[in-house]
């Protein structure tokens, strides 16, 4: 195996090698979720509320494998840090059938539960049917999905972004041009409304993880003529479980706080679910840079944290956060120029417009807290102490916000703009743990 250049080539030039790339994915990674989103609206505005309740159902499906995906990157990481290229294969093969069988599992359970799911979070009879035929389309395409964000992970760790941006930007192209196509038929396939939606994806999930196979194998870390090596191994799945269980938990516990957003937004109707569906996405492009620095952190974090390069390690979590915090005043700025007439490309109902915007003038401040969080919790999954993530996640997204939100919409029926206020203080306070645990686990180590 080639020598591990992430712990000796200079950080800045790494950090910058690895997080472009990975920003440049994500966009359009957000730019994809956009176009779906875009041609939502040209349905109707109840086919973006459909799409937007539908997705954070999806969204805890699909986080658990992000979630044990950062987990195979942080322990493939260490194992090359280390010097133990064998053990990196191993976490490699194991961790792509652990996730991939474990998304199954758990798209089965949603797809059986997303009825009911839908209608606690308080979708409307005029587009629960829209949320059902969108999300149970898309589940089918769940182990593809686990499958890619698995393969993705160990390139990752091998400091490679570039093949998943080359993928997602294919996705993009391929679903501007699948999108219209399912939505509206041709010839002798029917038109399938939002369903062609969902069942873009599916098509574009399956040459993803095709591609990425191929490239995860060129770069030795998949040996397919040696199915053992697939085999189940419980001593490598415990770790896989101690690792990738936090963070999974956190991307469910994103997830449940987004359900519990959307049940106390849709308290204001559906314009006000469409509003906060579209603003959240246009919230994604904005944050884009700060996720790619993140990515780049876990990579860095976890290679020169195997290899006991501590001071390597304080240099790239000092050297993101003001990467990360540059690049949030620029989001700032975007926000209060072009938001408005961004958000109103999707729906120009004013009071979706309005909706969507009072939601974004606050969340750009935001940000920076964001960024806080992002590198904090990239930091203590590449130095394998994850467990406190899950706390500050069910601080974060569940207690804090039923707490806040019930006192501002129930009891006080307080006016929109007030979740978002309350939803300020609750990021900042978190991000504020985050960054002081988080400088403790370093403390001791980092000369």
């Amino acid at each position: 195996m080639r020598d591990n250049r992430l712990v000796t080539q200079p950080i800045p030039q790494l950090l910058k090698e690895l997080a472009i790339p990975a920003s440049t994915g994500i966009l359009f990674n957000t730019l994809y979720n956009v176009v779906d989103t875009f041609y939502a609206g040209l349905i109707s505005t109840e086919a973006v509320a459909g799409l937007s309740v539908s997705f954070f159902l999806y969204f805890a499906v699909v986080g658990v494998g992000f979630g044990f995906g950062s987990a195979i990157t942080a322990l493939i990481g260490n194992a090359l840090g280390k010097k133990r290229p064998f053990l990196a294969t191993l976490y490699a093969h194991k961790g792509l059938v652990f996730v991939v069988v474990l998304g199954s599992v758990l798209a089965l359970l949603g797809a059986w539960s997303a009825p009911w799911v839908l209608r606690a979070l308080g979708a409307q009879e005029n587009y629960l049917p829209l949320a059902l035929a969108y999300i149970q389309t898309i589940l089918v395409a769940t182990p593809l999905f686990m499958g890619t964000y698995a393969l993705n992970a160990i390139l990752v760790a091998l400091g490679d972004t570039k093949t998943y941006r080359n993928m997602l930007i294919v996705g993009f192209f391929l679903n501007l041009m699948l999108n219209p196509l399912f939505i509206y038929g041709f010839g002798p396939l029917p038109a399938l409304g939002i369903r062609g939606i969902a069942l873009a994806t599916v098509c574009i999930q399956g040459v993803s993880v095709v591609y990425l196979a191929l490239k995860v194998r060129q770069a030795g870390m998949l040996q397919w003529q040696c199915p053992r090596l697939f085999l189940p191994d419980f001593r490598i799945y415990r770790t896989f479980l101690s690792q990738g269980l936090p963070p999974s938990l956190n991307m469910l516990t994103m997830s449940m706080g987004s359900v519990i957003t959307i049940y106390y937004v849709a308290q204001y109707g559906y314009q006000a679910v469409a509003g906060y569906g579209i603003a959240f996405r246009v919230e994604q492009i904005m944050l884009l840079p700060a996720l790619g620095i993140s990515s780049a952190v876990l990579s860095l974090v976890s290679n020169n944290f195997g290899a006991k390069q501590y001071a390597r390690v304080k240099e790239t979590v000092v050297l993101a956060l003001k990467y990360g915090f540059a690049i949030c005043a620029l989001g700032v700025v975007l926000g209060y120029t072009v938001g408005e007439w961004v958000v109103s490309r999707f729906d120009a109902t004013p009071a979706v417009v309005e909706y969507a915007m009072t939601y974004l003038y606050i969340e750009v401040f935001i940000f920076f807290g964001y960024v806080i969080l992002f590198i904090c919790v990239s930091t203590m999954q590449g130095i394998k102490q994850p467990k406190v993530i899950v706390a500050v996640g069910l601080y974060r997204q569940i207690f804090a916000k039923i707490a806040l939100f019930s006192i501002i919409v129930t009891w006080l029926q307080m006016p929109y703009v007030a979740i978002w206020i309350g939803f300020f203080f609750i990021v900042y306070s978190a991000a504020g743990f985050m960054g002081w645990v988080t400088y403790r686990a370093l403390s001791g180590r980092v000369v």
